[in-house]
């Protein structure tokens, strides 16, 4: 009795920073690693006496839920000890990355989160968020801005975007907005053009440079010839784009159409973004990818003739040399 009333007193919480911390209980976790997980964050600093009082007091050691929790050191014995058999500090983390359309974005978050997937969807066209980013297409397509983000247990997909486009607008920066009207564009043609740059940039010393190229292209009217934006047209994944992709008829097809595509084709990043309205001051014209992932870049289009052929013949030895350490690899090894 002395000791269940000693371990009662210590329950009442014994720490000062109330900054919760992030906790994994693996599944399977018994409720002593458990206590040394919560221990080693720093909400508890007595895990023996954690778990005594969880046995012997509460009767609470049993039935803990897996997952990821977001818990506050000098919560009592008897807080902590809910949420772990309740779930009820259980949160759920999703990494949205630059470049990754809706398509794409929407399954990942509905898997992390663990939120439905139509209810993502009818949230990201919803028109109040449209008429709040004065965006012209069906979706906020390029406006959820890549970032890690945690939500707890049974937050709604409406919340999850809302909060996601906040963050787009904290990363929208009064510079941006600035360099934005000096080139007489709207935040959405920026963002458009951001997103092109995303899907095409390895490097980022290069997103400048590709920058450039597009605006140099837009200032002589010439088509922006973007294979990314035939990707998305063709609601496809990156991959080689082939000649009989470039009469797929949309709007988002930059080979056929001129200007800008309608809107976003990904979500990009703060630096695509920065790249976008300060492009680099290069005369260039085209660009191809060389195999190890950066560009070369020209001029003229008899130059850049020449850096596509020389680029196929790189590509096509590394594709032999590839099968051939396979063919190598495979080969039954020779009888003595």
């Amino acid at each position: 009795m002395r000791v269940a009333l000693l371990l009662a007193a210590v329950a009442c919480g014994d720490a000062v920073d109330r900054a919760p911390r992030r906790i994994i209980i693996p599944q399977g976790a018994s409720f002593r690693a458990a206590a040394e997980s919560i221990s080693a964050a720093g909400v508890v600093s007595f895990p023996a006496g954690f778990r005594l009082y969880a046995r012997f007091v509460a009767r609470s050691d049993r039935g803990i839920k897996a997952g990821t929790y977001m818990l506050a050191p000098g919560a009592s014995w008897n807080e902590i000890l809910d949420d772990l058999v309740k779930g009820k500090g259980l949160v759920h983390t999703v990494t949205v990355p630059e470049g990754l359309p809706l398509r794409e974005a929407l399954p990942l978050m509905a898997r992390e989160l663990r939120v439905n997937a139509d209810s993502l969807a009818a949230a990201v066209a919803d028109s109040s968020f449209r008429r709040r980013l004065d965006v012209p297409t069906p979706t906020i397509e390029g406006y959820l801005f890549p970032a890690t983000y945690t939500y707890p247990d049974g937050t709604g997909a409406f919340d999850i975007v809302a909060d996601m486009v906040r963050t787009f607008e904290k990363a929208w920066t009064p510079a941006l907005d600035s360099a934005a009207d000096a080139m007489h564009w709207s935040r959405h043609d920026v963002v458009t053009l951001a997103s092109i740059i995303e899907k095409e940039a390895v490097k980022d010393e290069e997103r400048a440079i590709i920058s450039a190229v597009y605006h140099n292209r837009l200032r002589k009217g010439m088509p922006l010839q973007a294979d990314p934006t035939v990707q998305y047209a063709l609601g496809r994944k990156p991959g080689r784009v082939l000649f009989r992709d470039l009469r797929v008829r949309s709007p988002y097809n930059t080979y056929r159409v001129k200007g800008l595509p309608p809107g976003p084709i990904a979500a990009p990043g703060a630096k695509s973004l920065e790249a976008a309205v300060h492009p680099a001051k290069v005369p260039f014209l085209y660009f191809v990818a060389h195999p190890d992932g950066h560009h070369e870049f020209r001029t003229t289009y008899a130059e850049h003739a020449k850096a596509v052929t020389a680029m196929h013949a790189l590509r096509d030895a590394r594709d032999r040399d590839r099968k051939a350490a396979r063919d190598s690899a495979a080969a039954p090894a020779a009888k003595p």
